[in-house]
């Protein structure tokens, strides 16, 4: 397909000098668009399965919950195996989970086939990112923030659109028209397959051990700690970020007394901001460091999402943008900080942390769901305002050469 195929000059060359493949990463990011383009119609139909079956929110947090543990549980896992022996087949084989999830959701009449739905979509997920994650750095040619926030906003961007087309096919129309969305599905089962071939083709490229020596001086324990210390700042983006993406509808909708088409629009310019925001992460990332903009991306929202809970509407659709664009931009500095502390672990690495934010999210939604039936949706929004001000704990990161 390129000069890549030349296995003489390959073989002896190690990721971290290999080219940068644009049209690699433009695929990842197209299928990473598409996937969470699909996960986004879960929460954006939410409103509608409530009437439609009389759920509480407690239960609509525990059909979230249920996404993102099976999303979360199999990453790791999944990553660890894979980078020690790659299975490029994969890719397209999650996709295919994801696509009976997805039409299962929109014929299903009862809760728990609801939550088996939902399951499977988190399946699909678990499988999708830790491989595509690692297909985008091997093509990324040493700039991994550049890799990592192109796949990423990919994913972000899917899940802007998801919202607008649920507002424009599902909501009008029904439950049953979920299943148009299974359309997707099988695009991305073909870009992925394309992705599975360039993958099992290049796999001189991934040289697990070869210049996977750490380089920044640190003890195993000094990694440990800071590891540790990047999940808790994954904690608090993650619940805070859970509060407006499952149930920030709702309230604009008890607020401010919105329709739910309306309610989904408002849903998609923070969408849209939080798709800006993590593309601009992962390059600047790469210039300055990845530790000032964790620093900024998480700390630096604390002040719009104190405001938050009390302004107007106008001011509500102006601060829920420029959190957006702000805290969304930590994620891919957070993700290759922490390959560049445990090397050779692409896949595992991506999979924690990608399991992290969907358990996080998850058990932020139902813990959440809990909280508003029993103190009122609003309530959720002043408690979690204080979230992001656990940005002070980046403090605590390690300052070295390259993250």
């Amino acid at each position: 397909m390129s000069s890549l195929t030349a296995p003489p000059a390959v073989a002896t060359t190690t990721p971290q000098i290999s080219p940068l493949v644009v049209r690699v990463l433009g695929a990842c990011a197209l299928a990473h668009m598409v996937n969470d383009l699909i996960q986004a119609v879960l929460p954006s139909v939410y409103p509608m399965l409530k009437a439609n079956y009389g759920l509480s929110f407690t239960q609509v947090g525990l059909i979230t919950l249920t996404f993102q543990l099976t999303a979360s549980l199999l990453q790791p896992w999944i990553g660890y195996h894979t980078d020690r022996h790659p299975k490029p087949w994969l890719l397209p084989a999650g996709m295919v989970c994801t696509l009976i999830g997805i039409l299962m959701l929109a014929f299903v009449g009862t809760f728990p086939l609801i939550l088996l739905a939902a399951a499977l979509v988190g399946v699909g997920s678990s499988t999708f990112h830790p491989e595509t994650s690692r297909v985008a750095r091997l093509a990324s040619g040493g700039r991994y923030g550049l890799a990592q926030s192109t796949f990423q906003v990919g994913g972000n961007t899917g899940s802007a659109f998801g919202p607008l087309l649920a507002a424009a096919i599902i909501i009008p129309y029904g439950q049953t028209h979920i299943a148009w969305f299974g359309l997707f599905a099988v695009f991305a089962i073909m870009v992925l397959y394309g992705l599975s071939r360039w993958y099992r083709h290049h796999l001189n490229l991934f040289k697990l051990k070869q210049g996977g020596k750490a380089t920044h001086g640190l003890s195993k324990g000094r990694v440990t700690f800071a590891l540790v210390v990047l999940a808790l700042l994954v904690f608090s983006k993650y619940f805070y970020m859970t509060s407006l993406t499952s149930y920030f509808t709702f309230y604009l909708i008890e607020k401010f007394h919105l329709s739910v088409a309306s309610s989904q629009m408002y849903l998609f310019l923070f969408l849209g901001a939080v798709a800006v925001g993590t593309f601009a992460g992962g390059p600047i990332g790469d210039k300055i460091g990845r530790k000032k903009v964790i620093w900024f991306s998480i700390l630096g929202a604390a002040p719009f999402t104190l405001a938050l809970p009390y302004v107007d509407l106008f001011w509500t659709a102006i601060l829920s943008v420029v959190i957006g664009f702000i805290i969304a931009s930590a994620f891919s500095a957070i993700v290759v900080f922490a390959q560049e502390l445990v090397p050779g672990n692409v896949g595992m690495i991506a999979g924690i942390f990608f399991g992290l934010m969907f358990g996080f999210s998850g058990i932020g939604a139902a813990l959440l769901g809990l909280l508003a039936d029993n103190h009122g949706i609003e309530y959720v929004y002043k408690i979690c305002s204080f979230l992001p001000l656990a940005g002070i704990l980046t403090i605590l990161l390690p300052s070295t050469k390259g993250v």
